[in-house]
């Protein structure tokens, strides 16, 4: 099949998620070109299977604000119409879906089909679908695509709350390439026996750094630990200055990494405290690489992270009862090890190859 994946490309759960199908697409004979403003972070361009076509948006001095959706529709029906596409996949209802409609209508009339499938992944309903602004749109974009998947159980259930749409939608989870955090495991060796504690995220509010800053004071108070902190975003410097207000000792802000397994190797806890998460891609990323997980209790986190198994949830604001579940992990060896053996054992089953499969069924059915 030949594929038009859209998505944004940094290094958000959904780009990194819309970027590694499209490796393992392009593996499995499948050729893939991808669109969007600039490069995905974590991209490798090879010219004979995967593809980069970046999306140029023309300034005009008449717009406050310039046209991303008609560039982006516009290179849409250009990249269609030159490599004989068989279906668009976009990541994100708006803008990608909205723009990926417009382009099916305008190739229609060029006698060229061009079946959506739209990713839901999070924010694009949680968050943006629920503004006034927006929400007539979304819910447009998600009625007007042709298959509509989600990547957890509760992002589909409020989607149908949140629009009151019966649109059909599949739960098609988020995965990782368990070989490739397989071979980073076995090169990893710590030299010490000081506990590491690590977070990634975009650093958006909706991480919620601040509380996550607060939990690392506690416990930096009471146990000798490495803190890590990768990622980077409008909330970095402010989890930087209130560290250094709180005298963390041992935290490392590590900013963007495009290859975090050679980080979380080291790990032993992770945590997301988020306000709301679809999934939780960092988190599975770091249960694949043997960490026990403390993270919210908010929206598909209690899919992945089973509660007293492969780790504890907490409500996302409660700074005791996140360092209460880390300090059980601390100061028990025999639970931190078990907690983080089932994590490895639930990654296991988000797998790449047990996942894009489920993927390449809804392709099937949308060109049969």
């Amino acid at each position: 099949m030949r594929i038009i994946i859209v998505c944004y490309p940094t290094f958000g759960g959904s780009g990194v998620l819309a970027t590694e199908l499209g490796h393992d697409l392009a593996k499995r004979g499948h050729f893939v070109h991808f669109i969007a403003y600039q490069k995905p972070v974590r991209l490798n361009e090879d010219n004979r299977t995967i593809f980069f076509h970046k999306v140029n948006v023309p300034f005009y001095p008449l717009f406050n604000f310039q046209p991303y959706e008609l560039a982006l529709s516009t290179k849409i029906v250009d990249v269609a119409s030159k490599n004989k596409i068989d279906l668009i996949h976009v990541h994100y209802a708006i803008p990608h879906a909205y723009a990926a409609y417009m382009a099916q209508k305008m190739l229609k009339s060029s006698k060229i089909t061009l079946p959506i499938i739209t990713t839901l992944h999070g924010t694009d309903i949680t968050l943006v679908g629920k503004h006034p602004f927006y929400k007539n749109a979304v819910k447009f974009s998600i009625d007007k695509s042709n298959i509509v998947t989600s990547v957890s159980k509760s992002l589909k259930n409020d989607t149908h709350e949140f629009f009151n749409t019966n649109k059909k939608i599949k739960v098609i989870p988020n995965f990782v390439d368990i070989k490739k955090f397989n071979n980073q495991l076995e090169m990893c060796k710590n030299e010490d026996d000081i506990k590491t504690i690590t977070h990634v995220s975009n650093f958006r509010p909706v991480k919620n750094i601040r509380t996550l800053i607060k939990v690392y004071s506690k416990i930096s108070n009471q146990f000798n630990c490495k803190f890590n902190l990768i990622g980077e975003g409008p909330e970095l410097e402010v989890a930087k200055s209130m560290a250094k207000d709180l005298k963390i000792k041992n935290i490392d802000f590590m900013g963007n990494n495009n290859e975090v397994e050679k980080v979380l190797c080291h790990s032993d806890i992770f945590i997301l405290p988020s306000k709301t998460e679809s999934f939780g891609l960092a988190a599975l990323e770091a249960m694949a690489s043997k960490n026990a997980v403390i993270s919210s209790n908010r929206g598909g986190l209690p899919e992945l992270n089973i509660n007293n198994k492969t780790g504890f949830t907490c409500d996302y604001n409660d700074i005791d009862a996140y360092v209460e579940a880390i300090l059980k992990l601390l100061t028990s060896e025999k639970l931190l090890e078990r907690f983080k053996l089932n994590s490895y054992k639930q990654a296991q089953k988000y797998n790449i190859e047990n996942i894009v499969p489920m993927y390449e069924a809804e392709y099937k059915r949308l060109i049969s």
